[in-house]
């Protein structure tokens, strides 16, 4: 099984043992990170100490639904996938690109087209998708290039900074991928 996919400077891998301080400083040293306002922040987000998140390195390391981000390796980001339903492979995915350096420049569309096709390649999907939240305009960018479609729009479910904002679903089906 190929654990690792390139486009150009950009990768996605597992994640190792020796990559974990990099992806806490970005994830989780800070109390409020820049990355969480985009990143379901209706979410209440929490520091770790150190110490407390090696405690859940094993849901971390080596895993097959959470991988890094590198661009020219840099850890940037995470992908991910989580399983909505596993008896009828309904799976949903995730992104988060926590550098704000790399925001906007197209590196989440490439990680996602590599992630989707990982997910295609090596599970029995007929779809994929994700879920985010109508103030995360670049989000849905992502989807629209990638070819996804808007199969739910679930208005004004999520309240932030007193204001609602609506639920967005978007997926993809295996017939629609050209990879």
């Amino acid at each position: 099984m190929i654990s690792i996919y390139t486009d150009k400077d950009l990768t996605i891998r597992p994640v190792k043992e020796e990559d974990l301080h990099a992806l806490w400083t970005l994830t989780y040293k800070e109390e409020a990170p820049e990355w969480k306002q985009w990143d379901a922040p209706y979410y209440e987000h929490r520091a770790l100490s150190w110490e407390d998140y090696l405690q859940g390195k094993e849901d971390r390391v080596e895993q097959d639904d959470f991988w890094l981000i590198e661009v020219e390796g840099k850890i940037i980001g995470t992908v991910s996938y989580y399983w909505e339903h596993q008896p009828s492979q309904w799976l949903e995915m995730g992104i988060g690109i926590y550098d704000s350096e790399y925001w906007s420049g197209g590196y989440g569309t490439r990680a996602l087209r590599l992630w989707i096709d990982h997910l295609f390649n090596t599970l029995p999907l007929v779809r994929v998708g994700f879920t985010t939240w109508s103030g995360n305009r670049r989000m849905m960018k992502v989807g629209e290039k990638l070819g996804m479609t808007l199969e739910a729009r679930l208005r004004k479910c999520r309240y932030y900074n007193g204001e609602y904002y609506d639920s967005i679903r978007m997926g993809l089906l295996r017939e629609e991928w050209r990879g």
